[in-house]
């Protein structure tokens, strides 16, 4: 077993733990704990919340370093990202079309979480540096602990901590090389520019970003996160017209496959009702951040002295997030077929054999690969054969996947077949060879379907924004980490190291979807396992500040200081 295939065993390992049946439920539970607590707050950050957004309770005497507007921004730019282009892909892919109404049900649930606990983090955040504030999910249970208890002062400051490492786990995994990876993959897959050469830009575009701290993240995500919500939406919606008379049926089927199996076809080989919760509920809570506690890092720089009102505000992310960007994904993948796509290459006069690599362990054998329909072979592109073996319970059949890779020796082109466990040898369902489209790449190949180069062009050029804006945003929430844990001279060293890691990931260790869910599964889950039991503990606290609030607003007292102010005024941070 070579280096990768053990990294990505221990990987497989992690996440089997971190995303048991069983952490999904709690979380759900957890969100209509908090809708039913709260009295549906998602009713409130859909109406006041807008208010909030237009800048008509913007006051620039209130502690903090950007208005309601900019943190909104940045928070949305580390969720709108590559999750909602890649994640939803990889979401259908493994999941099939039922993944898509379970991450409808998260995000609506989300946005009592969101509420919470960025109504939590602004209550405890730390305004010593008023122009500077720090906070999340650390500050809460370190200040919360120390003024229950004042002797467990220590323990509350070494959970936060913990919390801390499991956030810098998450920067540098979800939030950075999972974006830097599918941006190097669909660049070169359109392009043929090597992925490392996009690793050094993006490092480069992030690195310049970052130096500026959280007033310039805060700028640039103004500026970028409504330009490039726009830009993708009218993509897509430009696909869904194009497509209309699919999306009746394609509606029905995301519903219907939501709780029961669907049947496999071509490259889709089966899934189970259960599996697409799962990856419902893992690439939603991936997208949006909801319980993960990260968006809560950006909000505690808002100017604001009323935290309901910012934690308002934060709920509307799920939505925009998940209701509204991933779903626009999720059907254009759906309606454009590519999910269940035909293979590109057929092995013709023979099939390779199976053979025996190991006790128990089989693979196919090494051969030439076959011609490629309608394109040419590259070195390191990514295959799959489907092959019959013993049950699978994620397909809900015998079906599974065995991946591959071209290598290239002199003029011809070799298929590296991985390797299959199981206790008698597999057979190949046929002789067909698919092509791996991961994360993005499989929602460009949607969008090329219905207008050829729209996915090339579009997808692309929003992978870029996208992969930016994120990065930028989650090396924030690192250094938020970084200064609860080792203070202001620990940032540069840390942002060296971020910008090293975008580099990294685009080396070409990920070759496939599961090896990318695995290492963007593993930053969520950990923030997940310490951030939700720290919203529930104190989450009376908040549910307290947010109903005094509600009931300030309903009584005419929470009136507005001015009138909305002008989307540029709010994007450039002006507030006279």
């Amino acid at each position: 077993m070579t280096f990768g295939q053990r990294v990505n065993s221990w990987l497989e390992s992690a996440n089997a733990f971190l995303w048991h049946d069983y952490v999904l439920v709690i979380l759900l539970g957890t969100g209509v704990l908090f809708t039913l607590w709260s009295g549906f707050s998602q009713y409130r950050a859909l109406t006041h919340g807008g208010a909030v957004l237009s800048g008509k309770y913007n006051n620039p005497n209130d502690p903090g370093a950007v208005n309601h507007f900019q943190a909104l921004s940045m928070a949305l730019s580390a969720t709108v990202g590559l999750g909602n282009i890649g994640g939803v892909a990889l979401a259908i892919a493994l999941g099939g079309p039922g993944a898509v109404f379970w991450m409808w049900v998260v995000g609506f649930f989300g946005m009592a979480i969101k509420t919470t606990e960025v109504t939590l983090s602004m209550m405890y955040r730390n305004t010593d540096d008023k122009d500077n504030p720090h906070g999340g999910p650390m500050w809460v249970v370190s200040k919360g602990v120390a003024a229950l208890k004042p002797s467990l002062a220590p323990l509350g400051k070494f959970i936060g901590g913990v919390f801390c490492i499991t956030l810098l786990i998450s920067a540098v995994t979800g939030g950075n090389m999972f974006q830097a990876w599918n941006v190097g993959t669909i660049t070169q897959e359109y392009f043929n520019v090597p992925s490392i050469a996009s690793g050094i830009i993006l490092a480069t575009i992030v690195g310049m970003t970052i130096i500026g701290g959280v007033k310039r993240i805060g700028s640039v995500a103004g500026k970028l996160v409504p330009s490039m919500c726009f830009m993708y939406l009218a993509a897509g919606i430009y696909v869904l017209v194009v497509n209309y008379a699919a999306v009746p049926e394609t509606l029905k089927l995301i519903v219907v496959a939501a709780f029961s199996s669907v049947d496999a076809q071509d490259a889709f080989i089966g899934g189970t009702a259960g599996y697409a919760f799962m990856w419902g509920m893992k690439r939603a809570l991936f997208s949006n951040e909801a319980g993960q506690g990260s968006s809560p890092v950006a909000h505690s720089a808002a100017k604001t002295d009323e935290p309901a009102r910012e934690g308002i505000l934060a709920g509307l992310e799920p939505f925009i997030d998940t209701i509204v960007v991933c779903t626009i994904t999720a059907l254009v993948i759906l309606t454009s077929g590519v999910w269940q796509r035909q293979a590109e290459a057929h092995y013709i006069d023979y099939a390779p054999a199976v053979v025996e690599a190991s006790p128990n362990a089989w693979t196919l054998e090494r051969a030439p690969a076959p011609e490629r329909i309608d394109a040419t072979w590259r070195s390191g592109d990514g295959v799959f054969a489907i092959i019959e073996s013993h049950p699978n319970e994620i397909t809900g059949n015998n079906k599974h996947r065995l991946d591959g890779a071209l290598v290239q020796q002199g003029r011809t082109f070799y298929i590296e077949w991985g390797i299959h466990r199981s206790d008698s040898a597999p057979t190949l369902v046929d002789q067909g060879i698919y092509v791996t489209y991961a994360g993005a790449t499989l929602t460009a190949k949607a969008f090329d379907v219905a207008k050829p180069g729209l996915g090339m062009w579009m997808v692309t050029i929003a992978a870029w924004l996208f992969a930016v804006s994120t990065m930028i945003s989650w090396s924030y929430y690192g250094e938020q980490a970084m200064i609860y844990l080792g203070g202001e001279k620990s940032v540069t060293p840390y942002k060296f190291v971020y910008c090293l890691l975008i580099i990294v990931a685009t080396l070409g260790f990920i070759t496939t979807p599961t090896e990318l869910d695995n290492l963007a599964g593993l930053g969520t889950g950990v923030t997940l396992f310490l951030n939700i039991p720290i919203t529930l503990f104190f989450a009376y606290q908040a549910m307290r500040v947010y109903k005094n609030y509600v009931a300030r607003l309903k009584s005419g007292e929470m009136l507005p200081d001015h009138e909305s102010r002008s989307w540029r005024d709010l994007m450039r941070g002006r507030e006279d």
